[in-house]
């Protein structure tokens, strides 16, 4: 196996499975996604302002249930989480192409929401749990390119339905991603049990020992600095490509190389980009690499404003280049992260915690940075940069707080479970 494959292809065991179940995933979440814009105002028959403020309401209901989600993964066990929630997104897709009006919208996609998150902690939990401390970042790397590919090929069968232009295609292709979340449910189910599964009813009744994550606030204050540094996803999503269609001389075709430049980098290059974090301040030093790239980003993608043909494409590319360079070490700083600085007797509690504080630091972030951006030109571009300069200079006393808290307050990884 050449040496460019063996970056996407994991070796065999459970790394390779989990990195399977994560294409199977994502290729089930990209078909819906990709149409689902069509799908939301044509079929089910909304508004663009009533899908915004649907996902809105959900997302304020997901961030409620998240620790509730977190603890139960902890008592029950996370497999045991990830199956049930896996299994309960596969049933609410299959009530999307009966639905119809703005209440049943709410309800449905506030519903999904729960489960998804509920799935998402249990898997959390166990990823860390099941996989040895030596495999863990490199694990996370070949999962993070797996999901990748799933995206990728969820949206070219996404692409291939909306490419017909039939409405009754479009109201039964979720039944494609029920079909796709049964199978990955099923495939969960079929993963070997993390230590917290293999537990007696009696013990899984107990409460998970030790303190609670939202008392650890130096974790829940770099989680939110690691949702500001994540807001490389506003950029490559949301902002360089409406720049690009407003504010440049740029076709519009170059989006669509844009986003298969970062689809493909973000495929082959984890495992390179994160290969040389083994300790926490090695996650720190990626924390500073990012905040670079990101700076470097809003300073190449501002001044295309006053560039032409050639020059603007390429400027264009490289500073959408150069965020992909902050998502890639943004990830690798956080799996170290998330292995390192989490109770490994309460991951599922903290990796919800996480995930709600990373949001509180990144869901801003659409609306001011495209504000900042074309109300304010080279000013607003420089203050989005330096948003992230200090969301990552703030990362590092928020890490050293929650490092002297792990050492103070969790056990060591072999006596984790033991009752």
């Amino acid at each position: 196996m050449s040496r460019d494959l063996r970056r996407v292809v994991p070796p065999p065991g459970l790394t390779r499975r989990l990195s399977l179940q994560s294409v199977l995933f994502k290729t089930g979440d990209g078909t819906f996604t990709t149409g689902s814009a069509v799908f939301f105002t044509q079929v089910v028959g909304l508004s663009i302002a009533q899908v915004g403020l649907g996902l809105t309401v959900a997302g304020i209901i997901e961030g409620l249930a998240a620790i509730p989600a977190g603890r139960l993964a902890d008592r029950v066990g996370p497999k045991r989480v990830w199956a049930l929630g896996s299994a309960l997104c596969a049933v609410m897709f299959a009530a999307w192409p009966f639905i119809g009006g703005f209440t049943a919208y709410v309800v449905m996609v506030s519903l999904y929401s729960i489960a998804e998150n509920t799935a998402d902690a249990g898997r959390q939990a166990y990823v860390l749990d099941v996989l040895p401390t030596q495999e863990r970042i490199r694990s996370q790397a070949y999962i993070y390119s797996a999901m990748n590919v799933g995206s990728t090929i969820g949206a070219l069968l996404g692409g291939i339905a909306l490419a017909f232009d039939n409405l009754t295609l479009m109201r039964w292709l979720p039944l494609l991603t029920v079909a796709l979340f049964a199978l990955n449910a099923g495939f969960v189910t079929r993963l070997p049990k993390a230590p917290r599964d293999l537990r007696s009813r009696d013990e899984a009744r107990r409460r998970p020992e030790g303190l609670s994550a939202l008392r650890n606030r130096g974790y829940l204050a770099l989680q939110f600095c690691m949702g500001s540094l994540w807001t490389n996803q506003t950029l490559l999503s949301v902002l360089i490509p409406l720049w690009l269609v407003e504010e440049t001389d740029s076709p519009h075709w170059l989006l669509a190389w844009l986003f298969g430049t970062n689809t493909v980098l973000c495929i082959f290059l984890p495992q390179f980009t994160s290969a040389g974090v083994r300790t926490l301040s090695d996650a720190l030093r990626r924390v500073r690499w990012s905040a670079a790239f990101f700076m470097a980003s809003c300073l190449i993608t501002m001044v295309t404003h006053s560039t032409a043909g050639l020059v603007t494409g390429l400027l264009v590319w490289l500073g959408h280049l150069t965020v992909t360079g902050a998502e890639l070490a943004t990830g690798s700083a956080g799996w170290m992260f998330q292995a390192r600085l989490q109770d490994p007797r309460r991951r599922g509690e903290y990796g919800s915690a996480g995930q709600l504080l990373s949001g509180l630091g990144s869901r801003w972030a659409p609306a001011l940075y495209t504000w900042l951006a074309m109300e304010w030109r080279h000013v607003g571009w420089v203050l989005i940069g330096l948003i992230v300069v200090v969301a990552a200079a703030g990362a590092h006393p928020a890490m050293r707080a929650a490092e002297r808290f792990a050492k103070r307050e969790f056990p060591a990884e072999s006596e984790a479970f033991v009752s």
